[in-house]
């Protein structure tokens, strides 16, 4: 692993404990502990997950989220609020902003670490978690429905097009 996860949190009890573990699990870890620091930082540098909180002294994690998700450079950009507002209004809100998880403080960091590789995975590692790869030599792109064999693109047939790729990638197994 070698992700590069954007840790926001005015804490910095905090941010040193997500940065702990998350560096001991094998990723790259930038903290911020203000949203002005993160969303200058992330204009000249994309992270491959954020992790928000939503209470911070100069912004508000709700309004970040909406920014990014709006923000064409950014709206597949995986985030998990982690936060101290537990309310169940405040969990929906944030999931229907766009946070791809949510947890609240107090947390394990075991878990967090685990809700990390779990929200990566979906994201499926290729920036927007819509291509599925296998090996160097095919791949197979599920928003595009275009299917590439050592970077040459093959012309899929009507009745493979109109099933969806999600159905030709199960028949190639």
């Amino acid at each position: 692993m070698n992700e590069l996860i954007f840790v926001v949190d005015d804490e910095p009890d905090i941010l040193e404990l997500v940065a702990i573990h998350l560096k001991k699990s094998g990723f790259k870890v930038t903290e911020f502990q203000d949203g002005n620091s993160f969303l200058s930082a992330i204009e000249h540098q994309v992270p491959d997950l954020v992790i928000l909180d939503l209470m911070l002294p100069d912004a508000d994690g709700f309004e970040i989220c909406k920014y990014l998700r709006k923000k064409d450079e950014f709206c597949s950009l995986p985030i998990i609020m982690l936060t101290a507002k537990g309310e169940e209004t405040d969990k929906v809100l944030g999931l229907e902003l766009g946070a791809d998880d949510y947890m609240t403080k107090p947390f394990s960091p075991r878990e967090l670490v685990a809700r990390v590789k779990a929200v990566l995975r979906r994201k499926g590692g290729e920036g927007n978690g819509a291509q599925v790869k296998i090996g160097d030599i095919l791949t197979i792109d599920l928003q595009k429905y275009q299917v590439t064999v050592e970077g040459k693109r093959v012309e899929l047939t009507p009745t493979e097009n109109s099933h969806g790729i999600q159905d030709f990638e199960t028949s190639l197994f």
